[in-house]
């Protein structure tokens, strides 16, 4: 556990001083993975408020593809749970007790592809988050229900480290994608 500490303290400020805004066609291999994957399908998009630096996720809305994909947004709830909710960019929102804006909760939506915030991967698609748990308790109790998600981590090519530490807690991810293309 303290290495994790020491690897999240190094990556947070090594994003916050290598940190710059990226263009729309930085999703451009997003988006030939989801052609290629979900074909014709249906997609809820879950996407991340972007704060502390984290890649600006929100540039999804530039692309075109986006335009005809359900956008969701994750809320924190009680006991440390988290769900996603719809939305759209000029919606309402509130501040969680991070200080993080979501969605106003109506009905919650399973999200088919995720594309998940992270402090640090590595080569074998594992992510360090921020060490409260929500994605990898999420990810791990969707998963078992709905097989087909799609779980893809976004960050800087910066953010990569070697080999993490990872336990039984920590989920895999399938994809990863920085601005040098998709892991």
């Amino acid at each position: 556990m303290e290495k994790k500490v020491l690897i999240r303290k190094k990556y947070l400020l090594k994003r916050k001083n290598n940190f710059h805004y990226v263009k729309k066609n930085f999703f451009n291999p997003l988006i030939q993975l989801l052609k290629k994957k979900r074909k014709n399908k249906k997609i809820n998009l879950a996407i991340y408020y972007p704060t502390s630096y984290e890649l600006d996720i929100l540039k999804v809305l530039d692309a075109k593809y986006f335009k005809k994909v359900k956008l969701l947004l994750p809320a924190v709830e009680d006991q440390n749970l988290m769900h996603f909710y719809g939305w759209k960019k000029n919606d309402i929102m509130a501040l969680n007790k991070f200080g993080i804006p979501e969605p106003i909760k109506s009905q919650v939506v399973i999200p088919n592809v995720i594309l998940v915030p992270l402090l640090a991967f590595d080569n074998k698609k594992n992510r360090l988050g921020y060490g409260k748990g929500f994605y990898d308790r999420f990810l791990k109790k969707i998963h078992k229900i709905y097989k087909n998600i799609i779980t893809i981590g976004v960050a800087f090519s910066f953010q990569k480290h070697h080999n993490l530490p990872v336990n039984r807690k920590d989920f895999k991810l399938d994809f990863i994608i920085t601005e040098k293309g998709i892991i």
